[in-house]
């Protein structure tokens, strides 16, 4: 997180110098808060909005009410609202500012595919991203990574004013080329750690490390029968989602780890 603000921050830098003028120095600063807060503000109607999902109540989703509603006495939170997306493909996220105002919404695939303890080891896993705040931090890392995109767009597009006259253009255009696929592999170096911990917290509410582990096992193959079409609005919910949602990918630019060693992780807790 302090790589980005670093990031935010020599970008302003580098518009004072060439501008003249060192209000960039503050404005950078002042964007990066402006739209992290709005997406941590709204993250839960944007959310479920993207996938077109539909709050259920416990008479329409029984099963899924009973679990998320002893794994949040366990916990003891509130229960969060809980929501069915209409895809078959297998998956699942949380969303929301706080306890309070979460969300837990899973897809009508993963509902068919898994059995009801690793329904529960994935609910366990969802609802832990929301008790670590890591609505907040997944925020905060797009957020400013977007603003940077943005800004080394601009910088492409517009030149380096003085910056080009004080003949900084190659550092000028260097920055603004580098720092965007360097603000993104933190974004998702940040989103593998807090899947990582979501695993090992989620694991540890529901005593059973192992629902989880099978569980991940099958979205691993379900989702590559059946991986959900890359488009906007669903990469806008992704990182949040308990896998990727876009297949088997192994690389920095994913926002997941691999399922096999988050698999593994999980056979350690329990022994194997």
């Amino acid at each position: 997180m302090g790589g980005l603000w670093t990031l935010l921050l020599a970008l302003g830098w580098l518009l004072a110098r060439g501008t003249g003028s060192s209000v960039w120095l503050f404005i950078m600063p002042l964007i990066g808060v402006a739209q992290t807060a709005y997406a941590y503000w709204n993250s839960d109607t944007i959310a479920v909005r993207s996938m077109g999902a539909i709050e259920v109540s416990e008479a329409q989703a029984p099963a899924l009410h009973a679990i998320v509603r002893e794994l949040s006495a366990a916990a003891g939170q509130p229960m969060p609202r809980l929501y069915i997306a209409p895809t078959m493909s297998p998956n699942a996220f949380a969303t929301g500012r706080d306890p309070k105002h979460a969300a837990v919404c899973c897809t009508q695939g993963i509902l068919q595919l898994l059995g009801e303890r690793e329904l529960r080891g994935v609910l366990g896993h969802e609802l832990s991203h929301v008790y670590n705040r890591d609505i907040l931090t997944s925020s905060v890392a797009a957020g400013i990574a977007g603003v940077i995109s943005s800004v080394g767009q601009m910088i492409l597009w517009f030149g380096g004013g003085r910056s080009r006259r004080d003949g900084n253009v190659v550092v000028l255009l260097l920055l603004a080329l580098l720092a965007p696929l360097a603000a993104s592999l933190i974004r998702f170096a940040v989103s593998r750690t807090r899947e990582y911990d979501a695993d090992h917290d989620g694991a540890v509410l529901t005593h059973d490390p192992l629902a989880l582990a099978s569980a991940l096992r099958k979205l691993d193959g379900g989702i590559a029968a059946a991986p959900m079409v890359p488009e906007p609005r669903v990469e806008t919910v992704s990182a949040m989602m308990i896998a990727n949602p876009f297949g088997r990918l192994r690389n920095l630019f994913t926002t997941h780890p691999p399922m096999d060693q988050r698999i593994a992780r999980l056979e350690r807790m329990a022994g194997y």
